[in-house]
């Protein structure tokens, strides 16, 4: 349990929670292929919308801490240039002390991070507005780029302040692209026309789609191949009680 904003030394690893509901999804869930460059973060990322008849939309995301020199990890290099408050609040230990998975949470903020930059969508009814490959990789796009790219879009620091259809990314921007899905080439859809960040995704079936978005400057480090996580197969569901 969590007093105050203080995180017992023997609070559970959420990754453990994670792993457990990536393995519950009704469907494959994708991830960049392993690589030196790469580190998946242990915590996955969840969205759900749901409607009167169900789940309408869920989705699994992943983020990845960056190696600019993968030889070694210490490599003082591989930092992102930190204010003085922000590095001593990585660096130093509260005297209540803190979980190994905390700790290690913490220090890969220290590091260039791939924020959500894999992502696999299902979408009960394929059909419905928004749940097209060029929508997914519009959509996608756009999440990055209003999150991650705030001040070289000239958007204020606070999302809130946002105006609908802030977004620039349309589906007309993709563009026909191929990509390596569990070692086999595979059509794809990708996005090319934007000066800070590539996209690409591919259809799995025809209620999952897969998109994956990337900073330009970790493109030259970055295999775009993605592959499947081992999860049960299973057959996605509407509602918990019926299929759909």
């Amino acid at each position: 349990m969590e007093y105050s904003g203080v995180v017992p030394t023997d609070a559970p690893d959420p990754s453990i929670e994670s792993d457990a509901r990536l393995q519950s999804l009704p469907f494959p869930v994708f991830e960049l292929k392993p690589q030196r460059a790469l580190t998946r973060l242990p915590v996955a990322g969840f969205m759900e919308i749901s409607g009167a008849a169900g789940r309408d939309e869920v989705s699994a995301s992943f983020s990845y801490t960056l190696w600019r020199h993968p030889d070694d990890h210490a490599d003082p290099r591989n930092e992102i240039e930190l204010d003085e408050p922000t590095r001593r609040s990585l660096t130093e230990e509260p005297p209540w002390g803190r979980p190994a998975w905390l700790i290690a949470q913490v220090q890969a903020f220290r590091y260039p991070m791939l924020w959500e930059a894999v992502r696999t969508t299902w979408h009960a009814s394929p059909g419905q507005e928004g749940a097209s490959l060029a929508e997914q990789l519009a959509a996608h796009t756009d999440h990055i780029l209003r999150n991650r790219f705030r001040g070289e879009l000239g958007l204020s620091t606070d999302p809130r302040a946002d105006a609908d259809g802030t977004g620039k990314t349309t589906a007309a921007s993709a563009s026909d692209a191929s990509v390596e899905v569990d070692g086999e080439e595979h059509p794809a859809l990708c996005v090319d026309t934007d000066p800070f960040v590539y996209s690409i995704g591919f259809r799995v079936d025809e209620h999952v789609v897969c998109t994956a978005v990337i900073p330009r400057d970790a493109l030259a480090l970055v295999d775009l191949a993605v592959t499947r996580l081992s999860t049960p197969p299973q057959t996605p569901a509407r509602t918990d009680s019926s299929d759909g």
